[in-house]
């Protein structure tokens, strides 16, 4: 599947239980949260946008971005894509897809995110896509930071 059929999808009835059953390899377990972890998070955090990972009508992946209250700051707060659908490019669509619909949100001037030290992939994809280090450990993880250049809507607005 080309990678520029990739969506984003807001969870609903229809897919919730297609999205819990994706799963990373085994060991990638501890990189990530688990589906059901990051939809329960959701609810309980209501700033959390969880969101299906598509190629086609086919869900492969799921991420989820929040505005951290405590820093004032835009963070992508997962990824994953199932094991059985990696390295096909599903991964860099989304995040990308990301970013532009967080560009417009209020305020999103960066883009933070953090993944485990020893998680190269993760690395060399946010690198990739223009992320930089933030100097800076977050309960264990590095944080990245993406500048968006740009005008950016306020907060007031």
């Amino acid at each position: 599947m080309n990678p520029d059929a990739v969506s984003l999808r807001e969870i609903t009835s229809d897919n919730w239980q297609k999205v819990l059953e994706l799963k990373v390899r085994d060991d990638q377990a501890g990189f990530v949260a688990s589906n059901v972890y990051s939809l329960a998070e959701s609810k309980v955090f209501p700033d959390c946008v969880p969101l299906a990972i598509y190629a086609g009508e086919q869900p492969v992946g799921f991420l989820m971005y929040t505005f951290e209250n405590e820093r004032k700051e835009w963070w992508i707060f997962r990824l994953m894509i199932s094991a059985d659908q990696q390295g096909k490019g599903y991964g860099r669509s989304a995040m990308q897809q990301a970013v532009t619909r967080m560009r417009n949100l209020p305020g999103c001037d960066k883009i933070f995110i953090s993944f485990e030290p020893n998680n190269a992939v993760a690395e060399q994809l946010y690198r990739s896509l223009g992320f930089v280090p933030n100097q800076e450990i977050v309960d264990g993880e590095v944080v990245f930071r993406l500048d968006l250049p740009g005008e950016t809507k306020t907060l007031l607005e």
